[in-house]
C-alpha cells in the first residue's frame, strides 16, 4: 500500500524525483497526528500535498465528503511553514466547520484562528498574532474578503507573504455551481493578486465537469485536477411520496425512532425547522431546530450536543450545509427537495462516513418548485431593478448613500437590496464604504446572455431533481452521473436497485397528531417598535403608549395546518364553522394580560372579510363590535410594494378614527381586538393601532386570519 502510494504520488510530481520521499514521509507522520496511528495517506491526498507543498502548484481536489480534503491543507500548511513560508488563508463559507478545523489543526502543531461574525472580541488579538507570525492558518468566510477593515489591514499583509491559499467549497466560485455565491467572485481577484509562485488549493465534493473546468480556469495555468469516485458505499437512498405535509411529518415521526444513532432532517425554509422540531419533540423525539435564524452561540451549543450524540435530530436548513464534522450520522431526511441533484448529493453526504449503513430518504412536496424559484430570483435581479438601484447610489465619495436612503428610494426588501448591492460591489460598479455605498463610475452592462444561460442551467437542474424523484434506475448512479462521475454504476442498495420501495405507510395516530399539532401552533405577531427610517413622517421609535400589543394569527399563509382553509376564506370571503372553531381555539390559547372588551377591524377597499371576521368573533365571544376606523383614501395594495418605507407611507394618513356612530360618541373602554384578514410586514396594523392608541384605547390586540 505504501509503495503504491509513493509511486502514484511520484507520478504526479512530474519528475521531482527522490526529493519527494522525505516530504511524503513527513506528511504521513503529520496525518497520523491528525487522524490517529492507523491513518494512511490516500493517493490523491499525497498527490495534492506534493503539488502545493512541494512544487508550489495550483490544484483542484474533487472528492466525496469524508475523503480527507481538509487534511491536505492542514498538512501542506505545516510543511510550508516548516520550509519558512508564510501562513495559509482558508476561505470557507462554513463557520461550523471552521471551528472544527481550528481544533483539529492544533493536534498537528498548526496554530490556527478564524475571523468571523461570532468572535468579534477576538479580532484585534488575532490580527496582532498574525502580524507577529504566530498564526499558521487563518480561516475566514468569503464575505470577510469585502469587510472594509479586513480588506484594508489584513489582506495586503497576507497577499504579500501568503504561504498557501485554500478555497473550500470551490464550486461556489463558478456561475454553474449549485451554490454560487457572489462573494466568492472576489477570490478571482485575490488569486490574480497573489505573489508569483504562491500555491493555491481548491476543494469541493460537488462539482461536475463543467464546474471543474470553470474553477480550474479561474485558478490559473498548470492546474492539477484530482477527481475521485463519488459512490457512498454505506448510503441507502429512497424516495417516499405522500399526499400531505401532515402525512410527511407523521412518516418521519414514525421512522426516526426505528433508526439507531443520530441524523438530520433538512427543510427548505426557516419556518419549517421550528415547526418540524416542535412536532417531533411532541412525539417524544429529541429534535432541535437549526437555521440562519439560530443565534451563533446557540449554533455552537447545538453542534457540540449533536456531535456528542446528546441530540437525536437536528432539523436544519441548508445553513447547516456541510458544517458539522460528524462521521457517524445514520440518517438524513429531506422534507422537500433541494433545487438540484448535486445539492442533494452534498447534503446526503453528511451521512454514513464511518458507519456501515445510513439511510437517506427524500419526501418531496408540491411546494418545492415555488421555493426554488424564489431563491433563484434573489440571485439574478432583473435589469430595470438594477438600474433603479444604480441611479439612486451617490457618485460622491464624500456623501455615500446609506441602505436606509436606498430603501426609501427603491422599493426593495432589505435582504434583497443587500444581495443586489453585494453583486454590484463584486462587479466593481458600486463600492461599500463607511456610511453606505458609492458609485465607482465604472459602466454596467446587463449580461443578458450569461443570465439566460444560468437561468437555463437552474431550470435544467430543477427538472433533473424531479427526474431523480421519479427515476426507475439506480438513484446513486443518477446522482453520480449528475456530477459526471465516469465510474457511476448501480449501487445495489437504493430502493430502485433492490426493487423494494420505501414503506410509505403512516401511523394514523401520528397523522392525526400531526394535523392537530399544525393547527395548534401559535403564530405570534410582534409589535413594531420603530417607524421606517427615511420617512419625513412619522419618525423615530414608536412609544409604548402608541403601539400595539403582541398579536396572533390563525396560521401562516400556505401552512399545512389552517393554511388551505384560510386561503379558501380569503378567496371566497366566507368563514365556515371549522375555521371559526380554529379561531376560537387560537383566541382561547392567547395568554393576554387583559381580555379584549370590544372588537373592531381594518377597513378594506377590496374585501368585506375583515369586517365579517370581526363580527363573527364578536358573536362567538359575546363582545360588542364597532367600526371605529374609516379609510379616507384607497392606496395601493400592500402586496404590490416591497419594503417598509414604501408600505408605511402607503397607509400613513389613509385612516382616521370615527366615533360619530359609536354609543355616546366615544370609543368603548378597555382593550380592543383589532382584526384584519392578512398580515405581511405589518405597517397597516401598526398605523391603525397607533391611531387607536392616540384616541385613548388602553391596549390594541392584533388578530389576523393569515400571516404571510
Amino acid at each position: 500500500m505504501d509503495t503504491q502510494l509513493e509511486v502514484m504520488a511520484g507520478a504526479e510530481q512530474g519528475g521531482a524525483g527522490a526529493g519527494s520521499s522525505p516530504l511524503l514521509e513527513r506528511a504521513g507522520e503529520l496525518l497520523r497526528l491528525l487522524a490517529g496511528p492507523e491513518a494512511l495517506l490516500r493517493a490523491d491526498q499525497a498527490a495534492a500535498i506534493v503539488a502545493v507543498a512541494g512544487q508550489c502548484r495550483r490544484a483542484l481536489v474533487v472528492q466525496r465528503t469524508g475523503f480527507g480534503k481538509s487534511a491536505i491543507y492542514f498538512i501542506a500548511t505545516r510543511l510550508r511553514r516548516d520550509a519558512g513560508a508564510g501562513p495559509t488563508l482558508v476561505v470557507s463559507p462554513l463557520l461550523a466547520l471552521m471551528r472544527d478545523q481550528v481544533a483539529a489543526a492544533e493536534r498537528m502543531g498548526v496554530r490556527s484562528a478564524t475571523i468571523n461574525s461570532t468572535n468579534l472580541d477576538e479580532w484585534d488579538a488575532i490580527e496582532a498574532a498574525l502580524a507577529a507570525g504566530e498564526i499558521d492558518l487563518l480561516a475566514v468566510s468569503p464575505e470577510r474578503l469585502n469587510a472594509a477593515g479586513f480588506a484594508r489591514r489584513v489582506l495586503p499583509r497576507l497577499a504579500a507573504g501568503l504561504g498557501l491559499l485554500v478555497v473550500d467549497e470551490a464550486h461556489c466560485i463558478s456561475d454553474w455551481g449549485h451554490d454560487f455565491r457572489p462573494d466568492y467572485r472576489r477570490i478571482r481577484t485575490a488569486i490574480a493578486n497573489l505573489a508569483p509562485g504562491t500555491p493555491v488549493l481548491a476543494t469541493t465534493a460537488t462539482a461536475n465537469a463543467r464546474v471543474c473546468a470553470d474553477v480550474a480556469d479561474q485558478l490559473g495555468d498548470d492546474v492539477l485536477v484530482l477527481r475521485g469516485p463519488l459512490d457512498r458505499e454505506s448510503l441507502h437512498l429512497g424516495v417516499v411520496r405522500l399526499e400531505s405535509f401532515a402525512d410527511r411529518l407523521a412518516w418521519i415521526a414514525g421512522r426516526i425512532p426505528e433508526v439507531p444513532g443520530t441524523g438530520i432532517v433538512y427543510c427548505l425554509t426557516v419556518a419549517q425547522t421550528d415547526l418540524v422540531a416542535s412536532y417531533l419533540r411532541a412525539c417524544g423525539i429529541d429534535a432541535r431546530a437549526y437555521s440562519s435564524d439560530t443565534a451563533p452561540e446557540e449554533r455552537e451549543r447545538l453542534e457540540a450536543a449533536f456531535k456528542a450524540n446528546e441530540v437525536k435530530v437536528l432539523v436544519a436548513t441548508s445553513a447547516l450545509g456541510m458544517g458539522v464534522d460528524k462521521p457517524d450520522v445514520t440518517f438524513v431526511v429531506h422534507l422537500g427537495a433541494p433545487p438540484s441533484p448535486i445539492a442533494y448529493y452534498q447534503q446526503v453526504g453528511r451521512a454514513g462516513r464511518s458507519v456501515p449503513r445510513a439511510d437517506a430518504w427524500l419526501l418531496p412536496g408540491p411546494e418545492d418548485r415555488r421555493i426554488w424559484a424564489w431563491f433563484a430570483s434573489v440571485g439574478l435581479p432583473p435589469e430595470p431593478l438594477v438600474r433603479r438601484v444604480l441611479a439612486a447610489v451617490s457618485g460622491d465619495p464624500a456623501s455615500p448613500t446609506s441602505l436606509v436612503a436606498l430603501e426609501s428610494t427603491v422599493d426593495l426588501r432589505r435582504a434583497r437590496l443587500e444581495t443586489l448591492l453585494k453583486i454590484l460591489d463584486v462587479d466593481g460598479v458600486v463600492e461599500r464604504v463607511a456610511g453606505g455605498y458609492i458609485a465607482t463610475g465604472r459602466p454596467w452592462e446587463h449580461d443578458s446572455d450569461r443570465i439566460a444561460r444560468i437561468e437555463a442551467a437552474r431550470a435544467a437542474e430543477a427538472d433533473a431533481m424531479l427526474a431523480y424523484e421519479a427515476t426507475p434506475e439506480c438513484r446513486m448512479a443518477f446522482l453520480r452521473h449528475a456530477l459526471d462521475d465516469p465510474d457511476a454504476g448501480p449501487c445495489g442498495r437504493c430502493d430502485t436497485c433492490t426493487a423494494t420501495p420505501v414503506d410509505p405507510s403512516v401511523d394514523p395516530a401520528l397523522a392525526v397528531a400531526a394535523v392537530t399539532h399544525l393547527r395548534t401552533i401559535d403564530v405570534i405577531i410582534d409589535a413594531r417598535r420603530a417607524w421606517p427610517r427615511g420617512l419625513s413622517a412619522p419618525k423615530g421609535n414608536i412609544s409604548p403608549a402608541g403601539r400595539a400589543a403582541e398579536g396572533r394569527a390563525l396560521c401562516r399563509a400556505g401552512d399545512a395546518g389552517w393554511g388551505s382553509a384560510a386561503e379558501a376564506a380569503l378567496a371566497t370571503g366566507d368563514l365556515d364553522e371549522e375555521v371559526m372553531a380554529g379561531i376560537g381555539a387560537a383566541l382561547r390559547r392567547w395568554p393576554w394580560e387583559e381580555r379584549p372588551a370590544w372588537v373592531t377591524w381594518i377597513p378594506s377597499t377590496t374585501s368585506r372579510l375583515p369586517e365579517t371576521l370581526a363580527r363573527r368573533i364578536g358573536a362567538v365571544g359575546r363582545l360588542p363590535v364597532h367600526g371605529a376606523l374609516v379609510r379616507g383614501r384607497p392606496g395601493r395594495p400592500q402586496v404590490e410594494l416591497a419594503n417598509s418605507a414604501h408600505r408605511c407611507a402607503n397607509v400613513w394618513g389613509a385612516f382616521t378614527v370615527d366615533t360619530s356612530d359609536l354609543p355616546g360618541g366615544a370609543l368603548p373602554a378597555g382593550s380592543v381586538l383589532l382584526v384584519d384578514d392578512t398580515y405581511d410586514t405589518g405597517w397597516t396594523m401598526t398605523v391603525a393601532a397607533s391611531l387607536l392608541r392616540q384616541a385613548g384605547v388602553h391596549a390594541v390586540l392584533p388578530f389576523v386570519l393569515a400571516r404571510r
